[in-house]
């Protein structure tokens, strides 16, 4: 199998509305869109077609193997490995154990997220093919980008230009892969 050509095609709007039509247009007919914009565009995520993650069944289960891991740690230790009676009180005395469960749950979860964010995100990544386009860093200032991504699914390269000439951007690039 031969590597993608290209990344992608990118198109430059003037103004959030125009971004946000041809986003969700782009996403209607089946491209894989990613947009870029200087500040939040709401109902953005809903027109590229953004799904929910699974940073909550990531996050509980960090939070799952840290609490449990814990909580056996402290009752092997107590009650099997290094038994104290001390003052009559039962091996596994469970209260005790609350605080640092509880500590290393929060720790567990919030690890886990970090992670799952850094994978969900192919980070850490130090080069993108759209920073090889110079106009590019107009996207944290003024300027709307959509890019019609080319190097997943079954995406047809000349269907997509005809696309975005339709939607009349300011200007459109081929990122390279």
């Amino acid at each position: 199998m031969t590597a993608p050509r290209f990344h992608g095609l990118l198109a430059e709007f003037a103004t959030a509305d125009a971004l946000l039509a041809a986003a969700g247009e782009a996403s209607r007919r089946g491209f894989a869109v990613d947009a870029y914009s200087p500040f939040p565009i709401e109902g953005l995520a809903a027109a590229i077609g953004f799904r929910r993650n699974r940073m909550p069944l990531i996050a509980f289960a960090g939070g799952l193997a840290g609490g449990l891991g814990t909580y056996l740690l402290q009752w092997y230790s107590a009650v099997v490995d290094y038994p104290i009676n001390a003052g009559g009180r039962p091996l596994d005395s469970w209260p005790a154990f609350v605080p640092p469960t509880l500590a290393v749950t929060i720790l567990g979860a919030a690890i886990a997220v970090v992670a799952g964010m850094l994978a969900a995100n192919g980070l850490p990544r130090l080069r993108h093919p759209l920073f090889d386009i110079r106009e590019f860093d107009l996207a944290t200032r003024n300027r709307f980008f959509l890019c019609l991504r080319l190097d997943v699914g079954a995406s047809d390269a000349g269907a997509a230009a005809d696309f975005l000439r339709a939607q009349r951007p300011l200007r459109t690039w081929e990122v390279p892969a």
